[in-house]
Protein backbone atom coordinates (compact mmCIF):
# COMPACT_ATOMS: atom_id res chain seq x y z
CA UNK A 1 0.00 0.00 0.00
CA UNK A 2 0.90 3.45 -0.71
CA UNK A 3 2.87 5.06 2.48
CA UNK A 4 -0.51 7.03 3.57
CA UNK A 5 -1.34 10.32 6.53
CA UNK A 6 -5.31 10.36 7.05
CA UNK A 7 -6.35 13.84 8.03
CA UNK A 8 -9.27 14.02 10.32
CA UNK A 9 -9.90 17.90 10.62
CA UNK A 10 -12.04 18.44 14.30
CA UNK A 11 -13.76 21.16 15.79
CA UNK A 12 -16.66 19.98 19.20
CA UNK A 13 -16.06 16.51 17.78
CA UNK A 14 -15.89 14.78 21.81
CA UNK A 15 -18.65 12.14 20.70
CA UNK A 16 -17.28 11.25 17.52
CA UNK A 17 -13.53 11.19 17.41
CA UNK A 18 -12.95 7.62 18.99
CA UNK A 19 -15.03 5.74 17.01
CA UNK A 20 -14.03 7.57 14.11
CA UNK A 21 -10.18 7.27 14.31
CA UNK A 22 -11.00 3.64 15.57
CA UNK A 23 -12.30 2.43 12.53
CA UNK A 24 -9.68 4.30 10.15
CA UNK A 25 -7.37 2.36 12.22
CA UNK A 26 -9.05 -1.04 11.25
CA UNK A 27 -9.85 -0.12 7.91
CA UNK A 28 -6.21 1.10 6.86
CA UNK A 29 -3.84 -0.27 9.65
CA UNK A 30 -0.80 0.55 8.31
CA UNK A 31 -1.71 3.80 7.77
CA UNK A 32 -1.23 7.44 10.02
CA UNK A 33 -3.69 9.78 11.39
CA UNK A 34 -3.38 12.92 12.20
CA UNK A 35 -6.10 14.93 14.09
CA UNK A 36 -6.17 18.64 13.52
CA UNK A 37 -7.90 20.25 16.27
CA UNK A 38 -9.10 23.53 15.85
CA UNK A 39 -9.16 24.51 20.10
CA UNK A 40 -11.86 22.74 20.34
CA UNK A 41 -13.95 23.49 23.78
CA UNK A 42 -15.60 20.82 24.30
CA UNK A 43 -12.21 18.76 25.14
CA UNK A 44 -11.57 17.21 21.41
CA UNK A 45 -8.05 18.00 21.44
CA UNK A 46 -7.30 16.21 24.65
CA UNK A 47 -9.61 12.81 23.61
CA UNK A 48 -7.47 12.79 20.68
CA UNK A 49 -4.39 13.09 22.57
CA UNK A 50 -4.98 9.97 24.54
CA UNK A 51 -5.61 8.34 21.69
CA UNK A 52 -2.15 9.18 20.61
CA UNK A 53 -0.60 8.33 22.79
CA UNK A 54 -2.30 5.37 22.83
CA UNK A 55 -1.23 4.34 19.20
CA UNK A 56 2.19 5.52 17.50
CA UNK A 57 -0.06 5.49 13.98
CA UNK A 58 -1.92 8.20 15.57
CA UNK A 59 -0.87 11.99 16.14
CA UNK A 60 -2.33 15.36 16.64
CA UNK A 61 -1.65 18.71 15.67
CA UNK A 62 -3.26 21.48 17.85
CA UNK A 63 -4.24 25.42 16.80
CA UNK A 64 -5.26 28.02 19.12
CA UNK A 65 -8.36 28.26 17.63
CA UNK A 66 -10.55 27.57 15.02
CA UNK A 67 -9.38 28.74 12.10
CA UNK A 68 -11.58 26.68 9.02
CA UNK A 69 -11.47 23.41 6.87
CA UNK A 70 -9.43 24.88 4.26
CA UNK A 71 -6.42 25.72 6.80
CA UNK A 72 -6.70 22.31 8.56
CA UNK A 73 -6.27 20.39 5.72
CA UNK A 74 -3.68 22.76 3.81
CA UNK A 75 -1.63 21.92 7.35
CA UNK A 76 -2.28 18.61 7.31
CA UNK A 77 -1.25 18.61 3.40
CA UNK A 78 1.66 20.36 4.48
CA UNK A 79 2.70 17.56 7.24
CA UNK A 80 2.40 14.43 4.34
CA UNK A 81 4.53 15.98 1.61
CA UNK A 82 7.59 16.99 4.36
CA UNK A 83 7.08 13.43 5.81
CA UNK A 84 7.46 11.96 2.19
CA UNK A 85 3.87 10.15 2.18
CA UNK A 86 2.78 9.07 -0.78
CA UNK A 87 -0.81 9.76 -0.48
CA UNK A 88 -3.01 11.83 1.82
CA UNK A 89 -7.09 11.29 2.45
CA UNK A 90 -9.62 13.59 3.44
CA UNK A 91 -12.06 12.47 5.79
CA UNK A 92 -14.62 14.25 8.05
CA UNK A 93 -14.83 13.45 12.08
CA UNK A 94 -18.18 12.81 11.84
CA UNK A 95 -19.07 9.45 11.17
CA UNK A 96 -20.29 10.08 8.07
CA UNK A 97 -17.64 8.69 5.51
CA UNK A 98 -17.51 5.02 5.99
CA UNK A 99 -13.36 4.54 6.36
CA UNK A 100 -14.51 0.58 5.00
CA UNK A 101 -14.07 2.45 1.71
CA UNK A 102 -10.31 3.54 2.12
CA UNK A 103 -8.79 0.38 0.36
CA UNK A 104 -10.54 0.55 -2.56
CA UNK A 105 -9.89 4.20 -2.87
CA UNK A 106 -6.14 3.91 -2.18
CA UNK A 107 -6.00 1.22 -4.67
CA UNK A 108 -7.32 2.96 -7.16
CA UNK A 109 -4.97 5.77 -6.48
CA UNK A 110 -2.18 4.06 -6.99
CA UNK A 111 -3.51 1.11 -9.80
CA UNK A 112 -4.77 3.18 -11.98
CA UNK A 113 -3.14 5.51 -11.20
CA UNK A 114 -4.67 8.54 -10.44
CA UNK A 115 -3.56 12.40 -8.57
CA UNK A 116 -7.04 12.44 -6.66
CA UNK A 117 -9.85 10.04 -6.22
CA UNK A 118 -13.15 11.16 -4.59
CA UNK A 119 -15.73 9.33 -2.43
CA UNK A 120 -18.52 10.41 -4.93
CA UNK A 121 -22.27 10.50 -4.31
CA UNK A 122 -23.77 11.70 -6.94
CA UNK A 123 -22.43 9.06 -9.66
CA UNK A 124 -23.78 5.61 -9.80
CA UNK A 125 -23.70 3.59 -7.32
CA UNK A 126 -23.10 6.70 -4.84
CA UNK A 127 -25.92 7.64 -2.40
CA UNK A 128 -27.04 9.86 0.74
CA UNK A 129 -28.96 8.26 3.51
CA UNK A 130 -30.73 10.47 6.19
CA UNK A 131 -31.00 13.56 4.34
CA UNK A 132 -33.97 15.70 3.75
CA UNK A 133 -35.27 16.31 -0.05
CA UNK A 134 -33.91 19.75 0.36
CA UNK A 135 -30.60 19.69 0.70
CA UNK A 136 -30.31 16.34 -1.41
CA UNK A 137 -31.33 19.09 -3.84
CA UNK A 138 -29.30 21.75 -3.00
CA UNK A 139 -26.26 19.92 -2.97
CA UNK A 140 -26.70 17.88 -6.44
CA UNK A 141 -27.81 21.25 -7.98
CA UNK A 142 -24.54 23.00 -6.54
CA UNK A 143 -22.50 20.24 -8.26
CA UNK A 144 -24.10 20.92 -11.47
CA UNK A 145 -23.42 24.21 -11.37
CA UNK A 146 -19.94 24.22 -10.33
CA UNK A 147 -19.78 21.49 -12.92
CA UNK A 148 -21.15 23.58 -15.71
CA UNK A 149 -19.46 26.72 -14.47
CA UNK A 150 -15.80 25.19 -14.23
CA UNK A 151 -16.27 23.29 -17.03
CA UNK A 152 -15.00 20.56 -14.76
CA UNK A 153 -15.93 16.43 -15.62
CA UNK A 154 -16.50 15.84 -11.66
CA UNK A 155 -19.71 15.47 -10.14
CA UNK A 156 -19.10 15.44 -6.81
CA UNK A 157 -16.91 18.63 -6.56
CA UNK A 158 -18.16 19.78 -2.73
CA UNK A 159 -17.52 15.67 -1.48
CA UNK A 160 -15.20 15.78 1.87
CA UNK A 161 -13.61 12.53 1.54
CA UNK A 162 -10.83 11.92 -1.20
CA UNK A 163 -7.40 10.54 -1.33
CA UNK A 164 -4.50 12.99 -3.03
CA UNK A 165 -1.69 11.56 -4.57
CA UNK A 166 1.04 14.20 -2.72
CA UNK A 167 2.64 14.51 -5.54
CA UNK A 168 -0.46 16.58 -6.63
CA UNK A 169 -0.49 18.95 -3.92
CA UNK A 170 3.03 20.50 -4.14
CA UNK A 171 2.89 24.13 -4.83
CA UNK A 172 -0.67 24.43 -2.74
CA UNK A 173 -0.71 27.10 0.15
CA UNK A 174 -2.71 30.24 1.51
CA UNK A 175 -0.83 32.10 -1.36
CA UNK A 176 -3.04 30.03 -3.79
CA UNK A 177 -5.80 28.13 -2.39
CA UNK A 178 -8.12 31.64 -1.50
CA UNK A 179 -11.11 29.67 0.04
CA UNK A 180 -10.81 28.65 3.59
CA UNK A 181 -14.76 26.81 4.16
CA UNK A 182 -16.51 24.13 2.51
CA UNK A 183 -15.60 26.20 -0.95
CA UNK A 184 -12.53 24.75 -0.23
CA UNK A 185 -13.13 20.95 -1.82
CA UNK A 186 -14.44 22.37 -5.23
CA UNK A 187 -11.60 24.82 -5.83
CA UNK A 188 -9.30 21.51 -4.57
CA UNK A 189 -10.94 19.13 -7.41
CA UNK A 190 -10.70 22.53 -9.95
CA UNK A 191 -7.08 22.72 -9.38
CA UNK A 192 -5.80 19.34 -9.43
CA UNK A 193 -8.26 18.80 -12.73
CA UNK A 194 -7.15 21.99 -14.24
CA UNK A 195 -3.62 21.48 -14.18
CA UNK A 196 -4.29 18.47 -15.83
CA UNK A 197 -4.32 15.72 -13.25
CA UNK A 198 -6.47 13.03 -13.34
CA UNK A 199 -9.43 12.70 -11.23
CA UNK A 200 -11.72 9.67 -10.26
CA UNK A 201 -14.77 9.18 -8.27
CA UNK A 202 -15.46 6.20 -6.19
CA UNK A 203 -19.37 6.13 -5.42
CA UNK A 204 -19.91 5.66 -1.80
CA UNK A 205 -22.66 5.96 0.62
CA UNK A 206 -22.75 9.24 2.54
CA UNK A 207 -24.38 8.67 6.01
CA UNK A 208 -26.06 12.07 8.06
CA UNK A 209 -24.14 12.20 11.22
CA UNK A 210 -26.17 11.12 14.17
CA UNK A 211 -24.36 12.51 16.83
CA UNK A 212 -23.39 16.39 17.71
CA UNK A 213 -23.75 19.39 14.99
CA UNK A 214 -23.46 19.96 11.49
CA UNK A 215 -21.10 22.70 10.58
CA UNK A 216 -23.13 23.52 7.19
CA UNK A 217 -24.83 26.32 7.08
CA UNK A 218 -26.38 29.32 4.04
CA UNK A 219 -23.37 31.39 4.57
CA UNK A 220 -21.19 28.32 3.35
CA UNK A 221 -23.56 27.88 0.35
CA UNK A 222 -23.53 31.75 -0.56
CA UNK A 223 -19.78 31.84 -0.48
CA UNK A 224 -19.26 28.48 -2.60
CA UNK A 225 -21.91 30.10 -5.26
CA UNK A 226 -20.29 33.17 -5.26
CA UNK A 227 -16.55 32.16 -5.54
CA UNK A 228 -17.63 29.46 -8.23
CA UNK A 229 -19.00 31.98 -10.66
CA UNK A 230 -16.69 34.31 -10.04
CA UNK A 231 -13.84 31.36 -10.80
CA UNK A 232 -16.01 30.49 -13.69
CA UNK A 233 -15.91 33.85 -15.83
CA UNK A 234 -12.58 34.53 -14.71
CA UNK A 235 -11.88 31.23 -16.92
CA UNK A 236 -13.89 32.08 -19.34
CA UNK A 237 -12.15 35.28 -19.97
CA UNK A 238 -8.49 33.58 -20.21
CA UNK A 239 -7.42 33.47 -16.44
CA UNK A 240 -7.14 30.21 -15.93
CA UNK A 241 -6.15 29.42 -11.95
CA UNK A 242 -3.05 29.34 -10.49
CA UNK A 243 -1.38 25.61 -11.63
CA UNK A 244 -0.56 22.94 -9.45
CA UNK A 245 1.95 20.35 -10.72
CA UNK A 246 0.20 16.85 -11.37
CA UNK A 247 2.59 14.27 -11.26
Amino acid sequence: MMRTLVVVPTYNEAESIRPIIARIRTAVPDADVLVVDDGSPDGTGGIADELAAADAHVSVLHRARKEGLGAAYLQGFARAIDHDYDAVVEIDADGSHDPGELPAMLALLESAPADLVIGSRWVAGGSVVNWPGARRAISRSGNRYARWMLRSRIHDMTAGFRAYRTSALRGLDRAVVSSQGYCFQVELAWRVEAAGGTVLEHPIAFVERETGRSKMHAGIVAEALARITVWGLSTRVGRAPGRVSAR
